[in-house]
């Protein structure tokens, strides 16, 4: 069985404290050397690793995504989909303020929706990550105003824990609405099921999709790389728009310690910068199944579909599963504080294409290579299975976990020497790789459409052919 112990030992661990909230701190939880948080099992007692065990999102010794569900509600739910989870409504759309929207990572739905938690006196207060003190740059912490909501809203790719903000949480007597990652939302469900405190605390649960989490070291490398050193980096933004160009051409900002204004530069100019290429994605992401942040009440993400992706303004994906959220959303329709259009639960799929590639058939990839080294991996709603795709693609899924590894270790090595270039050097190199595997990947298929649009053409001009 895969346990606490296996996930800590491989590197799996997402650092989401969990278990540390569950031992009231007996399992410490710190950062690690490739900038993750990670929880410590030394000379922890038995008792309390199976305490921790029992709700880590990647231990069997937890309930899977399946078994926990969505949160408890009087209503019944629709069935539940293999690709989003339960859903009673599935949406894009927006706010309706275009001002409000240059602040927002996307259609600013996210804080919209927290806003109106709080000012309807839902919730007393918002459990999400912003703006950290001390050497980080981000972290949890709770919101008791819409203004703080507001202040927080853009998107964070950063290495968080709950562990101190839950437990500030389980001793008050507040109402309050969480936001996370799948897996963190996972965890803070697997906790309000053996605590009552954070059962009756913890209201609503804000899901967000996720690709992939970040390390620590994807801001600094970002930065680093349009002249803010590590050391030197005060603050910076993931995603700052542009209305000159579509949703997905956004801009990294960093911000020298001692500077007014931020420098900047287009994301995708960035090593590092290309999501597909997984530059300091945890190990721990490569064991994730879940897309749509299934245990959630509601989950947002980008609607990167055709229709959408080219307006600056971004627009969200949303799966709602709670008829009280549902209300609300009609409400801010109604009232023009927001415009919201129907998806299919296809489109939805098809909005987080790469990203259903990467964690399903990608897993179902990396849990056969591991079990043919001997290797603990946790059980997964995805069989272990290497014919899931072409031998080329199992090459580029091979790739993108060899680059992300040695990116990480590469950049380590980089601020050690101070030298940026130690890690340029190295991920260029992979980069490199990946993309000969992928050209020639995209060359296959090119050549089965032209021969495919070939035999039809030439099956349409034969006389007496069939159409």
């Amino acid at each position: 069985m895969h346990r606490i112990e296996e996930t800590v030992a491989r590197g799996m661990c997402v650092g989401c404290g969990a278990c540390s909230v569950a031992t009231r701190g007996a399992i410490p939880v710190t950062i690690g050397r490739y900038g993750v948080m990670q929880a410590r099992l030394d000379g922890v007692a038995e008792s309390d690793r199976r305490l921790g065990s029992a709700v880590c999102p990647f231990s069997d010794e937890a309930p899977n995504e399946t078994e926990l569900g969505v949160p408890d509600r009087s209503d019944s739910y629709a069935p539940q989909d293999p690709h989003t989870g339960h859903y009673l409504q599935v949406l894009a759309g927006r706010v309706a303020d275009d001002n409000y929207l240059l602040g927002s990572s996307s259609g600013g739905l996210t804080s919209w929706l927290l806003g109106e938690l709080l000012g309807r006196g839902l919730v007393d207060g918002v459990v999400h990550v912003g703006r950290a003190e001390g050497d980080s740059l981000f972290g949890y912490r709770i919101s008791h105003t819409i203004e703080q909501v507001r202040d927080a809203r853009k998107s964070q790719y950063y290495s968080v824990t709950l562990a101190e903000v839950l437990a500030t949480v389980r001793d008050s007597d507040k109402r309050y609405a969480i936001v996370g990652v799948p897996c963190f939302i996972k965890a803070a469900r697997s906790l309000a099921r053996t605590d009552a405190s954070l059962k009756a605390n913890l209201r609503y649960y804000i899901g967000l999709v996720c690709g992939h989490l970040k390390s620590q070291f994807f801001a600094e490398s970002l930065a680093w790389q349009i002249g803010v050193s590590p050391d030197d980096l005060e603050s910076v933004d993931f995603r700052i728009k542009n209305p000159a160009r579509a949703s997905v051409e956004y801009d990294f900002g960093a911000l020298k310690a001692g500077d007014e204004q931020m420098r900047s530069a287009p994301t995708r100019t960035l090593v590092g910068g290309n999501w597909g290429h997984g530059a300091f994605q945890p190990e721990a992401c490569n064991f994730c199944d879940d897309i749509f942040a299934e245990t959630a009440d509601i989950v947002f993400g980008d609607a990167w579909l055709p229709q959408y992706e080219k307006d600056w303004r971004g627009t969200n994906v949303v799966v709602n599963r709670n008829p009280e959220l549902r209300d609300i959303f009609a409400e801010g329709v109604a009232a023009g504080a927001i415009n919201l259009d129907a998806l299919t639960l296809d489109d939805a799929a098809d909005s987080q294409g790469g990203n259903f590639r990467h964690r399903r058939q990608g897993l179902a990839v990396r849990l056969a290579d591991d079990l043919d080294k001997g290797l603990s991996v946790p059980q997964k709603r995805v069989e272990p299975d290497l014919s899931v795709v072409p031998a080329r693609r199992r090459r580029l899924i091979r790739q993108r976990r060899v680059m992300s590894g040695r990116g990480t270790e590469a950049f380590v090595r980089a601020k050690k020497q101070a030298d940026l270039r130690v890690y340029l050097s190295t991920m260029r190199t992979e980069v490199r790789r990946y993309r000969r595997i992928e050209g020639s990947l995209i060359r296959k298929i090119a050549i089965r459409v032209r021969k495919y649009s070939g035999m039809i053409c030439r099956r349409v001009a034969r006389p007496g052919g069939n159409s």
